[in-house]
């Protein structure tokens, strides 16, 4: 969230950083990428880099992945589900198949590295990734 002022006063915008850019690194409960740092999880989409409020331990929902579910190009989904690996729930997983996305579950680390590797290869790849 960005604060700015308008003309109406405070503006108070969904940030993000706009397009791919490779996890230069993770821990300490966020992610450093193009130079910058974020705190908290992160959706990395074709459309940006976005804040994901989900803990570890959260319920994955099909709400939790709604901007994921708008997104057009997508054939690849990792999902970095913490320290431990995590299962999707079957509705999750099902409503993200109908959206064309092969969907992999794996700690956030290995999550980071094969992203990577994918994006590094300009497959059509996005990840959900769980701070650790």
């Amino acid at each position: 969230m960005v604060l700015g002022f308008g003309d109406k006063g405070v503006v108070v915008r969904d940030a993000h950083f706009p397009g791919q850019a490779p996890i230069d690194s993770y821990g300490n409960g966020g992610f450093r990428f193009a130079d910058m740092s974020h705190r908290g999880s992160l959706l990395l989409l074709p459309s940006g880099i976005y804040r994901w409020d989900l803990n570890e331990g959260d319920e994955f929902t099909p709400q939790a992945f709604s901007r994921l579910l708008h997104e057009k190009g997508v054939e690849f989904l990792l999902v970095g589900t913490g320290q431990q690996i995590r299962l999707l729930p079957p509705d999750v997983r099902t409503a993200l198949k109908a959206h064309g996305m092969a969907v992999d579950q794996m700690s956030t680390g290995a999550a980071v590295r094969t992203y990577n590797i994918m994006l590094s290869e300009q497959r059509p790849v996005a990840a959900a990734l769980i701070a650790v």
